[in-house]
């Protein structure tokens, strides 16, 4: 993936919980709004909570569209480099300390045609062993 779509793809997203923090916070606003206007017009018949409810279920879905359902990011790739990142840091782990995933895990035929890909890309850019693939 580019520069130019990762970019894209990041601000895509900022613009979506954007959009629902700010579905959230009109949602607690009306929601105060109504909850004070039922109890200074009739305290006894409560129904504020009524179009809050029908509105709470559409704020849900808007908040599993942005930020998908709870619990299901542990099957995603960016929530294993996150987790990686984590322990990497916990065992003291220093970045400065190349090691190379290849060199502990056994690599399958799939891995090495990828590898063999990126080569074959860097000779053709006139990049050698010390220069940067980017």
């Amino acid at each position: 993936m580019h520069q130019k779509d990762k970019y894209k793809r990041a601000r895509k997203r900022v613009k979506a919980k954007k959009g629902f923090y700010g579905h959230l916070s009109s949602y607690v606003s009306t929601g105060i709004f109504f909850f004070a206007m039922n109890m200074l017009t009739d305290p006894g018949e409560i129904w504020w909570y009524i179009p809050m409810l029908a509105w709470g279920i559409g704020l849900g879905i808007h908040y599993m569209t942005v930020f998908g359902l709870p619990g299901t990011d542990i099957l995603s790739k960016e929530w294993e480099d996150r987790e990686m990142d984590k322990e990497l840091r916990r065992v003291g782990y220093e970045p400065e300390q190349e090691i190379y995933e290849e060199d502990y895990l056994e690599t399958s035929e799939e891995d090495e045609l990828d590898l063999r890909e990126i080569q074959r890309e860097r000779r053709g850019r006139g990049l050698d062993e010390g220069g940067e693939f980017v």
